[in-house]
């Protein structure tokens, strides 16, 4: 202000009055062009206030080269993950505060960047302990806010990998339905008590989120009915729906392929969480920035069948390796809106997501008018090339 200041000491009412006009006129003009160029339309929150309507949101472990993140790219970063000890509290790893002050530095390129703790993941055990009672979901939750205070992050995410359910070498419990309820419902009281402390309103309040998966099982051991009440929005693990000990299919796809009843599809996993009266803006389907693998297929039109599951691996080897290369051709399933690989001599078949199906996920997500979409994971494409085309179409 005071360099604008200088230099109209001692003018004429006109001159001022005129210039104030062209700088009013100007502020206008600046202002109305932000809100065209802005690459988020923006909704109402719970409590009011506005926030973007497409979040674009990366899971990131600790391989992540953070300093080459496009960090205007995103809405937020779960960072994977925090862990529950066998005490029931939360704690990180002892690389983990050094790349939060990576991940922090971040907003200097875009201060509406989110920072998360995600805890959990597959085969974290120790959740049921921490759910089970009062005290204990006090004392987790009390944890969860020690770290988010310590490091300055915006919110919490849990990965529970699933209640109720027989894991890999998980403890679990058939109370672990309403238990994780309560815990959540816990978590939100105490976020809700330090945004308040803090002054924090609107978008810059406290998240709570879940990674959550569709079918059957989920469901029965949730109450996705109640516990979304609690939270800000659910990330839907839309991947893995074919992999080891299944036979070859789309692991990401939307829809089904033709004449094939599948296991599950990021589609029926939507439904699923809106037949549980979810709003649609709180549902956050998932893209798989990895690639899996089958070989010696029977058939692979019309339909998929036979094969033996070979491997996963991350999109920038897909690229480098595979990518209409060393035999292999890329396809595209227009009935799941998938693309795919096939090697004819060789009888494999490698499922991964591309930039036209990640286009058709953005047309679903507009179309259901859902909350955005997250992935697994970024260290999978340092390129960023599947995460350009995200942005292109949900900015």
């Amino acid at each position: 202000m005071e360099k604008g200041s200088k230099g109209r000491t001692g003018a004429s009412p006109i001159a001022l009055s005129a210039s104030l006009s062209a700088l009013l006129l100007l502020a206008c003009l600046l202002a109305a062009l932000t809100a065209c160029a802005s690459p988020r339309v923006l909704r109402d929150t719970r409590d009011g206030s506005r926030a973007p309507k497409y979040r674009v949101i990366a899971y990131a472990m600790g391989r992540t080269d953070f300093d080459r993140v496009g960090a205007a790219k995103l809405t937020h970063i779960n960072y994977a993950f925090g862990l529950v000890s066998t005490n029931g509290e939360a704690f990180v790893r002892t690389n983990a505060p050094s790349h939060f002050a990576q991940l922090q530095a971040l907003k200097a390129r875009n201060p509406n960047l989110k920072i998360i703790l995600s805890i959990g993941g597959w085969g974290a055990d120790n959740f049921s302990d921490a759910a089970l009672t009062d005290a204990s979901r006090e004392k987790f939750a009390s944890s969860c806010l020690a770290i988010l205070k310590r490091y300055a992050l915006d919110g919490i995410d849990l990965d529970w990998e699933y209640p109720g359910q027989r894991g890999p070498g998980i403890k679990f419990r058939a109370e672990d339905k309403e238990n994780f309820t309560a815990m959540l419902r816990e978590l939100r009281r105490q976020l809700d008590a330090l945004s308040d402390e803090r002054k924090r309103a609107g978008a810059d309040r406290y998240t709570l989120t879940i990674a959550s998966a569709g079918g059957t099982n989920y469901f029965q051991h949730t109450e996705m009915d109640k516990l979304h009440a609690y939270l800000d929005w659910i990330n839907i693990m839309t991947y893995d729906l074919y992999g080891v000990g299944t036979p070859p299919g789309h692991h990401a796809g939307l829809f089904a392929p033709a004449g094939v009843t599948p296991r599950r599809t990021t589609d029926s996993d939507v439904q699923d969480h809106l037949k549980a009266a979810i709003p649609a803006h709180k549902l956050v389907i998932g893209a798989a920035f990895y690639a899996k693998s089958w070989t010696n297929l029977t058939t692979i039109e019309p339909t998929i069948t036979g094969g033996k599951f070979q491997r996963g691996f991350s999109y920038s080897i897909l690229a480098r390796d595979y990518l209409n290369k060393n035999g292999f051709q890329r396809r595209w399933d227009k009935a799941a809106q998938s693309a795919y690989l096939w090697n004819p001599e060789t009888k494999t078949f490698i499922s991964y997501e591309d930039s036209e199906s990640l286009r058709a996920k953005s047309r679903y997500i507009k179309k259901l008018h859902l909350g955005g979409i997250m992935y697994w994971e970024h260290s999978e494409d340092p390129s960023e090339t599947l995460l350009d085309a995200l942005t292109k179409e949900l900015h």
